[in-house]
């Protein structure tokens, strides 16, 4: 049976309601004089906040104000966010689950029509028990810990340092809690000692594991040492700066994280964190960076024709499985601070919400008649917040156009692209009537390898392959659901077929490109010419063709036996073939020999308003297998 969480301050309040004769065991280090160390915050009246007073770029404040009561009041006594509002493991010796002394510092020095928390005594109170809290935590070397209270780990204090440093510099302007104060300004620069140290290899490794979590470090860093100035720790940092540009980012264009790629921190965490350094210390380093991975954002993000946004290239992603960015991305959005890099990486503006797209969903929120809930557990990230503390120059519409346009796979209809880094490659390969994607070599963490998608520049994505799902990737699968893409699958590529062609390096795109890959139980050929993908499959036993497909409601699917697939449910037949008819252009897949083959629509869903919708086209073999698509 669950136990639910109990802080010493519910325990406390319990004890008081109770006959005195009545004993209560509090746990030992509860004490009577720590009962009002952190009062309760009074709940926001009802009917507000008032969605109409909030600056528009101040929006994103409103959903943490309605859950900062609960948050306070979930406290420890001890300043412990008991109540498991952010971070995994809600456990006292995680130092990032004390990451929200940030919060609780700026609603109580930021005076606004909407915050009735501004200069509250009880706030102040709770971020005082709170830093001590968090404080406490470190360890003599400076670092914090996150999964035991005897780690010494990289992530919090990375992160630990950006929060602590914004907290001194409000403290600071508010002249709040000179004690601490001081405090957190000693702390810091015992974290930063311990972490701007080339030779600490849980920090600094020859090819960084966790890259966003030391940029983390590195914009944290940047802050504190404008508030207070070091010489030593200064040159350390722009060290750093060179390292970090030597050490986290691949040759292929991504930042470094789990042994490969991942979209979710490379765009929503790392980029982020490298504009949040380069507002403190502009260094140049940070820019090259920027450039770097805008080049390998815009060969994986797949741009809708209709306007929808971009789905993404997520199967060779091996931490998280972010699989769309939506054409207009309200508040909170986690890469709003990435339009600092627009100005000298114009392609990263095709990435952007316009700013005039952002000012109506905004106007919208606010006359909007529906309450600001509070947030879920967990998904309080106080990132989100940091993003306001600087200015907001979003790309136009006009210069956002202008960089889509720019892309390659709009700019180009024919190249053939090879990125190899750590004994991966990522291939991109444009044909005037598809775009084809592939991850080829060491399969990394949750990724999956093989083909991972296809495009058609009228119909969009068409197929799109998943990490950490073996139901959902491009894929030849045996018996027990086990595909050759859940594994490494090195390749060779070709001027032409695979056999008697030959290799191809990179360079010029062959007018036919060929691919051969695979493992002990499969190779798999490729030809993709203009307008289509031949597959060719020779396992060693029975086995499936899988193909991730990505369907819109108003798809009109058809075997070619005559029989009409439904979207959004399972459809069998036998035949030799299967149609995708979308708009004007029809997507054919044919296999030669009538088979029985299912259709069968997923959990998965697209983009905001969920209308696409993932969907498996299975047809079982006996080991030999022969795919054609044809677009258009």
């Amino acid at each position: 049976m669950h136990t639910p969480h109990l802080s010493r301050r519910s325990l406390l309040r319990a004890a008081a309601l109770l006959p005195a004769a009545a004993p209560v065991l509090l746990p030992a280090t509860a004490s009577a004089s720590s009962a009002a160390a952190v009062p309760d915050l009074a709940p926001l009246p009802a009917g507000t906040p008032d969605r109409r007073l909030f600056a528009p770029h101040e929006q994103r404040f409103a959903p943490y104000l309605a859950t900062l009561a609960p948050m306070v009041n979930d406290m420890d006594d001890s300043g412990f966010f008991a109540g498991g509002w952010w971070r995994s493991p809600a456990a006292p010796y995680n130092a990032r689950v004390q990451e929200h002394v940030f919060t609780l510092a700026w609603f109580h020095a930021s005076a606004r029509p909407w915050n009735p928390y501004a200069g509250d005594a009880g706030l102040l109170a709770a971020l005082d028990a709170a830093l001590g809290h968090y404080l406490s935590l470190q360890h003599a070397d400076g670092s914090f810990p996150e999964y035991s209270r005897d780690q010494h780990g990289l992530a919090p204090t990375g992160f630990g340092i950006g929060y602590l440093a914004k907290t001194l510099r409000i403290l600071r302007a508010t002249g709040a809690l000179p004690a601490r104060q001081a405090q957190i300004s000693a702390a810091l620069r015992t974290a930063m000692t311990w972490f701007l140290d080339g030779g600490n290899r849980t920090v600094w490794q020859e090819r960084l594991t966790w890259a966003n979590q030391t940029s983390a470090g590195l914009a944290g860093a940047a802050l504190a040492l404008r508030l207070d100035p070091d010489p030593a720790l200064s040159a350390r940092l722009t060290e750093a700066f060179a390292r970090i540009a030597a050490t986290g980012l691949s040759t292929a264009g991504f930042f470094n994280e789990e042994g490969g790629h991942d979209m979710n921190y490379n765009f929503e965490v790392m980029l982020p964190e490298l504009a949040d350094a380069h507002h403190q210390s502009p260094d140049p380093h940070l820019v090259d960076m920027a450039r770097a991975f805008t080049g390998f954002l815009s060969y994986n993000l797949l741009r809708e024709p209709d306007g929808a946004g971009y789905l993404v290239n997520v199967a060779p992603s091996t931490r998280t499985s972010t699989r769309w960015y939506d054409e207009v991305r309200p508040d909170p959005d986690r890469t709003a601070l990435n339009w600092t890099f627009t100005r000298q990486v114009p392609l990263l503006s095709a990435f952007m919400t316009a700013r005039e797209d952002l000012a109506e969903a905004r106007a919208a929120w606010a006359a909007s008649p529906d309450p600001v809930t509070p947030l879920a557990k967990q998904d309080t990230s106080p990132r989100i917040l940091t993003h306001a503390l600087y200015d907001e120059r979003l790309p136009s519409r006009r210069q956002r156009a202008a960089a889509i346009a720019d892309l390659p796979y709009l700019r180009s209809s024919d190249f053939a692209e090879l990125r190899r880094d750590n004994g991966q490659d990522f291939l991109y390969v444009r044909k005037p009537g598809l775009y084809l994607g592939g991850y080829f070599g060491a399969r990394a963490s949750r990724a999956r390898t093989g083909l991972t998608f296809l495009w058609h520049p009228e119909a969009g994505t068409v197929v799109c392959g998943l990490n950490d799902n073996n139901h959902a990737c491009w894929a030849t699968v045996f018996p027990g659901q086990v595909p050759d893409a859940n594994g490494s699958l090195p390749a060779a590529y070709f001027h032409g077929a695979p056999s008697g062609g030959r290799q191809w390096t990179g360079g010029r795109a062959p007018a036919a490109l060929g691919i051969r890959y695979g493992n002990a139980n499969v190779t798999t050929d490729v030809l993709v010419t203009r307008r289509t993908v031949r597959r060719t499959v020779t396992a060693s036993a029975a086995a499936t063709e899988q193909i991730p497909l990505v369907l819109h409601p108003s798809d009109v699917l058809t075997f070619t036996d005559g029989t009409r697939a439904a979207f959004g449910g399972a459809t069998t037949a036998t035949a030799d073939g299967f149609d995708v008819r979308r708009g004007r252009t029809t997507i054919r897949f044919r296999w030669g020999t009538p088979l029985e083959a299912t259709l069968a629509a997923g959990t998965v869903r697209y983009f905001r308003d969920g209308s696409r919708r993932f969907h498996a086209l299975r047809i079982p073999h006996q080991g030999a297998f022969d795919l054609t698509v044809t677009m258009g």
